[in-house]
């Protein structure tokens, strides 16, 4: 039986990865919860799974589900104790479902204390992909992606040589407004951004699909797992989402993966490898399927895309600052403070007004990240 600590266990993934649990009783035990501050889901979470440990980020809510709760549980509250459940003795597997830059402290904790990673918070390998993958491979854990494309590319390599890799086909829906153009997108509302085609996310990320800004964080992430070039990394326009990604091997062939659009496929997978255990996952039914259909990504209008390989192929810190203009501008837009082709604006400004640092440390990323938010801040407030 594993032994598994969620990190962000009221979120999307957490939530999905709390019911994989559910499902099979007989192969996981819950560890650790941890969370931000929905302390009532915290709650029924805590009551249902009995871990040993629960800790929520937000020290109010923490106080109040203190003052409620009196099972046998330990609770802590406070972002330090959340960095530190990374870190629980007993643990096998971390599950990183956090959301954002905050997910790089407590990832680098667990990789210090020798626990495997399941990780689907994509911003720790974009923001610090070097240093992360080095420490992974310097204390001897494994790096298991949850996100369904890298879940995807993880399951086509297996028994592959990775210098065999000619290309990676990153696969993308295309989004809400897949063949707009930026004119059709001025006045775009955010009920409309938030309606994505095929999966259910959260709001950020949804946001972060529709303006192919995800597309890039994930370009980046593929980057760090499979140690390839930015050139090797094709993104392609898939609006079906049945194909969740291939790999090009030198000699012409093509392996996929494919599947339903369900995250607790890949989620499952990264908590049983290198098993492949049952499930009740709704299958393809390859009678009924339709057409599956590929085209080019246009990054004129969706610029997120074009300035994240901009921002890779500068490395250093760029990557860094480019994740930290986007959280400011998405979480503006998601406030009604921002029009949708701001969040374009606000990333590019930032990136261009800051010299990337060449093989940062990780307190200079910190620094890096801080300094970045302030200025899209300060952008924003222009708008």
């Amino acid at each position: 039986m594993k032994n598994i600590a969620v990190l962000g266990s009221t979120g999307s993934i957490g939530t999905q990865t709390l019911d994989v649990v559910r499902r099979n009783p007989e192969l996981f035990h819950i560890s650790v919860l941890a969370a931000n501050s929905s302390d009532e889901l915290f709650e029924q979470q805590i009551r249902e799974f009995e871990p040993e440990l629960a800790v929520l980020a937000d020290v109010d809510a923490y106080n109040r589900l203190k003052s409620r709760y009196s099972g046998k549980t330990k609770l802590a509250g406070g972002r330090q104790a959340f960095i530190d459940a990374a870190a629980f003795d007993g643990v096998d597997t971390v599950v990183t479902s956090m959301m954002g830059f905050a997910g790089l402290e407590p990832t680098m904790k667990a990789l210090d204390a020798k626990k495997n990673i399941a990780l689907a918070n994509k911003e720790t390998l974009v923001v610090a992909g070097e240093i992360v993958t080095r420490r992974a491979k310097e204390q001897g854990v494994k790096i298991l992606p949850v996100d369904s494309e890298h879940c995807a590319f993880f399951q086509c390599l297996q028994g592959e040589k990775m210098d065999s890799i000619e290309k990676l086909l990153l696969t993308c829906s295309g989004g809400p407004f897949r063949g707009k153009k930026r004119e059709d997108l001025l006045d775009a509302t955010k009920a409309q951004v938030l309606a994505h085609p095929t999966w259910n996310m959260g709001q950020k990320i949804t946001v972060d699909s529709a303006s192919l800004v995800n597309k890039g964080l994930e370009v980046i992430e593929a980057k760090w797992l499979y140690d390839v070039s930015y050139d090797q990394i094709q993104v392609v326009v898939h609006p079906q989402s049945i194909v969740h990604s291939m790999v090009q091997f030198r000699d012409g062939a093509v392996i996929a993966q494919l599947g339903s659009t369900d995250m607790k496929l890949p989620i499952q997978y990264a908590l049983t490898y290198p098993d492949r255990v049952q499930s009740s996952f709704d299958r393809l039914d390859f009678w009924q399927m339709k057409d599956l259909t590929f085209s080019k990504p246009d990054t004129d209008t969706f610029k997120g895309l074009k300035f994240a390989y901009e921002a890779g192929a500068m490395g250093g810190s760029m990557p860094c600052i480019f994740n930290a203009a986007n959280e400011i501008a998405v979480g503006a837009f998601l406030k009604d403070e921002i029009k949708f082709l701001d969040i374009y604006d606000i990333i590019e400004e930032t990136m261009l007004k800051r010299e990337c640092i060449m093989e940062p440390t990780l307190e200079e990323l910190f620094e890096e990240d801080r300094w970045a938010r302030e200025f899209a801040t300060e952008v924003l407030r222009k708008k």
